[in-house]
């Protein structure tokens, strides 16, 4: 699936809470987790800043870059590691897939992208367990905050319907 230019803009909105870059610390983020969350994590700086933290991801979707620069990805005992190609501005079949294993697989897990991640923010939301707490950067603005509920898999379906 591509993205078509014309979603660029919708895809800017966040899909769940947009806590600003100068509140997120681990006070601020613990407030949206319970106890036994099911983390997932989209890009390397998020995920760095959850290992840091000690929250760490159960699935942790990255590629090794930041702002399009390459990054050296956080260091993690014990990970499955699996690799994926995802070109920028697509979402594939594969990856998808990938996905879908990832969750079944005993955590944590980090999923190498050897492309772009951004996007893959969508189908991790639709097949993420219910109440998984999906964490992801806006870029110059903060990390967004998404609570898997039937609504946002609703919401994040009809954005995927539009993609070609």
């Amino acid at each position: 699936m591509k993205l078509p230019y014309a979603l660029r803009n919708q895809l800017k909105i966040p899909l769940g809470l947009l806590l600003p870059e100068n509140q997120t610390d681990k006070k601020n983020i613990q407030k949206h987790l319970s106890k036994n969350s099911y983390i997932i994590t989209v890009g390397d700086r998020t995920t760095k800043k959850m290992i840091e933290f000690g929250l760490i991801p159960s699935l942790q979707i990255i590629d090794g870059q930041e702002k399009r620069e390459k990054k050296e990805p956080p260091k993690l005992a014990n990970a499955i590691e699996l690799t994926v190609q995802n070109p920028a501005a697509e979402i594939t079949s594969q990856s998808i897939e990938m996905i879908k294993n990832a969750l079944t697989m005993q955590p944590p897990v980090r999923l190498f992208v050897d492309g772009e991640e951004d996007l893959l923010v969508l189908p991790v939301c639709i097949y993420a367990p219910e109440n998984a707490i999906v964490l992801y950067g806006q870029p110059n603005e903060g990390l967004v905050i998404v609570k898997i509920t039937p609504e946002i898999r609703n919401k994040v379906q009809s954005l995927l319907d539009l993609m070609e």
